[in-house]
């Protein structure tokens, strides 16, 4: 398969559209919280020179896929758009970010797959509404706590030492692989192993007695943070310990299917699928971070050696291709769109509208029929290899010139 053992370097939502639709069987994602900091790597440490901004403005929204969010999630773009005025645009800007790439990996994902998103409280209960939206609140399963221990907390509050895992699934059917993760009965001090644990239950009858192999684990997981001299360590601002995403494999996966981080950082979770007989798919957008993205992968006991890797996004192979001259293709483009234009909204003959991507080739768009339009040749022209959101920039900048020029009687 062209996919597996990959790893992708450019912005993910381009990587994200050009992967096949039920790709994968597990996604797990780290992305940035929205923390309003800046992350670099130290000096001397194996991913000097990796960095990433954890701070978010419109800027950051790619404009070719807010159509599509706003016309197929209305809800979604509804509540995005009252986090923006509860919260501030910013909150807004990251969630529309987010929102635009979960679509993809919705797509992407198996019907028995599952999705972890992990996150910190800065936005954790805003990135549920999306998830509930995107996946169904049905299709929710946990709310994982990641609990650590650490120095330095504030005189005037509580320890700030844990993170959010939201697990979701696509379907009911979905893969848990219950005995690969249990954990003994009474694991760190906790809980009870007294005879008084089994045996019939005074009130139902109940049988109870312990499953050889352990229990599964709760909702809240007490796994050690990496610390500042771990071997583990490479110096990337937000690594993960590998035995946070062991369990999350183990448990959503089985051996030979296929695991995808598309915001793979320092690898984490390519170096854990792998060790446990996964496929994987990484990707990252930081170009610095190449260089230590290939060594931890070539260097993890020689487990690496028929990976690739590329900036080059992926085109889908589950579409059909189609000619954008094509005549049948052209006259369903005039039906869909009502005779007019897709830009101005002008209406045409079919012979006076040129046919264009919606979303560019060099942003991941391809050559299929979903991703095509009918412009007029000004619009065409106009539009270029940009955006629609660019295009229609363009045309509301025109309009209101010439309401300006009405107005001041010119």
């Amino acid at each position: 398969m062209a996919f597996q053992n990959k790893l992708y370097t450019n912005d993910n939502l381009f990587i994200l559209t050009g992967l096949d639709s039920n790709l994968v069987d597990l996604i797990y994602l780290d992305p940035p919280f929205n923390s309003k900091r800046f992350y670099s790597a130290p000096i001397g440490s194996k991913a000097a020179g990796t960095s990433f901004k954890d701070m978010w403005k419109w800027d950051d929204v790619n404009e070719a896929y807010l159509e599509t969010l706003a016309e197929k999630y209305p809800a979604l773009t509804t509540f995005i758009d009252s986090v923006g005025v509860m919260h501030d645009k910013s909150m807004a800007a990251y969630l529309t970010y987010m929102s635009q790439r979960i679509i993809e990996m919705h797509r992407i994902l198996k019907n028995t797959g599952s999705l972890y998103l992990h996150c910190d409280t800065t936005a954790s209960h805003y990135l549920k509404g999306v998830l509930d939206e995107i996946f169904g609140k049905k299709n929710f399963r946990n709310e994982i706590v990641w609990c650590y221990r650490g120095g330095g907390s504030s005189k005037k509050d509580f320890g700030r030492r844990h993170d959010i895992i939201f697990r979701y699934s696509k379907s009911r059917n979905y893969t848990f692989i219950a005995d690969s993760i249990r954990v003994p009965y009474q694991a760190e001090g906790i809980g009870r192993t007294d005879d008084a644990m089994w045996g019939k239950h005074k009130g139902t009858n109940k049988v109870y007695k312990p499953n050889p192999l352990g229990k599964i684990p709760e909702d809240w997981w007490e796994i050690n943070a990496l610390n500042a001299n771990d071997p583990e360590r490479t110096g990337y601002p937000t690594q993960k310990p590998l035995v946070l995403l062991h369990r999350i494999i183990k448990a959503s996966s089985n051996e030979g299917d296929i695991v995808m981080d598309p915001f793979c950082g320092c690898a984490t979770t390519c170096v854990a699928a792998q060790q446990l007989g996964r496929k994987w798919i990484g990707i990252d957008i930081e170009k610095q971070a190449v260089d230590i993205l290939v060594e931890r992968l070539s260097n993890d006991e020689g487990f690496f050696k028929d990976f690739t890797s590329t900036h080059i996004p992926p085109q889908r192979t589950d579409v059909q291709i189609v000619d954008p001259d094509n005549v049948p293709v052209r006259e369903r483009l005039y039906k869909a769109q009502n005779g007019l234009c897709n830009g101005c909204g002008v209406q045409f003959e079919i012979r006076n509208l040129e046919t264009d991507h919606i979303i560019p080739r060099a942003k991941g768009g391809g050559d299929y029929y979903e991703n095509y339009q009918l412009l007029c040749s000004h619009c065409n022209k106009t539009k270029g290899k940009n955006t629609m959101e660019y295009l229609r920039k363009k045309i509301a900048a025109r309009k209101k010139m010439i309401e300006d020029k009405v107005f001041f009687g010119e």
